[in-house]
């Protein structure tokens, strides 16, 4: 059973969000996988993926800002 191990980056609060609910984050996964909660966007976006780009049935385009990814990048390992 794949769990999650940690979070990449920052939790919500250090990027300003009062509540730290229901905002962007990115976590590691046990399988070494990562999950990514965002803002669901596969409608507006499945049409502007470049001709060598596409999602599965069961993919979904997610938006997550930018100060959420630029955050995480420390976290990310290189390998």
């Amino acid at each position: 059973m794949t769990r999650i191990v940690r979070r990449i980056g920052v939790p919500p609060t250090a990027r300003g969000s009062v509540s730290g609910a229901n905002c962007p984050d990115i976590f590691e996964l046990s399988d070494g996988n990562f999950a990514v909660i965002g803002t669901e966007a596969t409608t507006r976006l499945d049409g502007e993926l470049p001709p060598d780009a596409s999602r599965a049935d069961y993919e979904r385009i997610v938006i997550i800002s930018r100060d959420t990814l630029v955050r995480a990048k420390a976290d990310i390992p290189d390998a």
